[in-house]
């Protein structure tokens, strides 16, 4: 996966999956966790921030494991 995303490589990856799905941000800083992503886009210099809306709890072990992050 590239480091710099773009929405093109977003909108490709997400386009075929059912639009009622929640989104989270996955986070690792020493424990995973899941972040709510906020409704808010700030596009700055290029850029597209998607905004963290508050902390929902750990993440789950199942995920944290696909993601090497156990």
């Amino acid at each position: 996966m590239p480091q710099d995303l773009t929405v093109g490589y977003l909108l490709q990856h997400l386009q075929n999956l059912d639009p009622n799905l929640r989104v989270r941000i996955a986070v690792n800083p020493d424990f995973p966790f899941a972040h709510f992503l906020g409704t808010n886009l700030v596009i700055n210099d290029g850029l597209v921030y998607l905004v963290e809306d508050g902390q929902e709890g750990y993440l789950p072990t199942a995920v944290s494991d696909r993601l090497s992050w156990a």
